[in-house]
């Protein structure tokens, strides 16, 4: 067998991708070719459904008339990442390089969630926003609060729903990345005079905290111009005082694979949630899938389901493969293979 072997080296790499290239052949695949080709059927479950490409009018009957919900979907899911994001960094941070012992157990508590149903949680959401819930009876103490203020039923509750679900896919990725960082590297750095970045991460953190809390007001449906300014002078004020050249020379560039593959993780079921739209929005916070599940199950309108199916799958693997073009997906690797 060892002769075999090496005589004949592609056995090994071919015998380790057999399982895993079958297993997306028939649970992928397959099923992605099924789903475009009732994407071109017409009629209905009663009389049967027939195949044409004249058919194609599902795809634009389709776009047109729920544009609106691809739009939101992507809104919704773009600004659940970054929320993810901003929690989930500082989060993994502190576990590398601040944890201690008590890694595993902070660790665990960022998984734990798992251990309860998805549908349980997101409910357990609907407790926590409620009209007469203390969060909000806390809000309402604030000055300048309207009394018709709410909480449930907002675009707020379903992008911090769809936030709380994915948060474990944005930490554990980055976590592993910047565990993998030679903290030798960040002292070499600041005994070369790395330190605080002034007024540089002022600046920057008030165009890129600014650009972001304009992003999640235009998502929540708030005055994105305040919420703008405010999340500039929040960036600013971090950047002033929390932001190092070390960080923006050594640490965070070692980290971006771990960031590229939290995003992924989370932007792309996000995308397609649809359980956080039901269970915590409103008529006005219908996500795509929303109107997928409601096509299949409750109206059996295969053929208008498929072809929304195969356009979102087709929207992400562009957005995917544009923000990998971006990122540089072999710089990644090699950035990665180097620490």
């Amino acid at each position: 067998m060892g002769t075999l072997l090496k005589r004949h080296r592609w056995i090994a790499p071919v015998a380790l991708l057999a399982p895993g290239v079958l297993w997306l052949l028939v649970f992928y695949l397959y099923p992605a070719l099924q789903m475009f080709q009732s994407s071109f059927w017409s009629g209905t479950l009663e009389t049967g459904f027939t195949f044409s490409w004249d058919n194609y009018t599902n795809y634009t009957k389709a776009l047109t008339s729920y544009a609106p919900m691809y739009a939101r979907s992507i809104m919704y899911a773009g600004a659940a990442t970054v929320l993810t994001f901003l929690i989930a960094y500082p989060l993994a941070y502190t576990i590398a390089f601040r944890g201690g012992r008590f890694k595993n157990l902070l660790l665990f508590l960022v998984v734990a969630p798992f251990f309860t149903s998805f549908l349980l949680r997101t409910i357990s959401w609907t407790i926590l926003l409620s009209d007469d819930s203390p969060i909000l009876r806390v809000i309402h103490m604030f000055p300048g609060v309207p009394p018709e203020f709410r909480l449930l039923a907002t675009p707020i509750a379903v992008i911090s729903g769809i936030t709380y679900a994915f948060l474990p896919f944005m930490t554990l990725p980055v976590y592993v990345a910047v565990e993998k960082i030679d903290f030798r590297l960040v002292e070499a750095a600041r005994d070369l005079y790395a330190g605080p970045w002034r007024p540089g991460g002022a600046i920057v953190g008030f165009i890129v905290g600014g650009g972001l809390a304009t992003v999640l007001g235009v998502a929540f449906e708030w005055d994105f111009l305040i919420t703008g300014l405010v999340g500039g002078v929040t960036g600013a004020a971090i950047g002033w005082f929390f932001i190092s050249e070390s960080f923006v020379r050594v640490t965070f560039p070692l980290s971006v694979p771990g960031v590229f593959a939290g995003s992924l993780l989370t932007f792309i079921p996000a995308i397609g949630d649809y359980v956080n739209a039901e269970l915590l929005g409103n008529p006005d916070t219908t996500m795509i899938g929303n109107v997928i599940q409601n096509k299949f199950l409750t109206q059996n309108d295969y053929p208008a389901a498929s072809a929304l199916s195969f356009m979102l799958m087709a929207g992400v693997l562009v957005v995917v493969a544009v923000y990998a073009r971006i990122l540089g997906t072999e710089e990644l690797s090699a950035s990665a293979g180097r620490m």
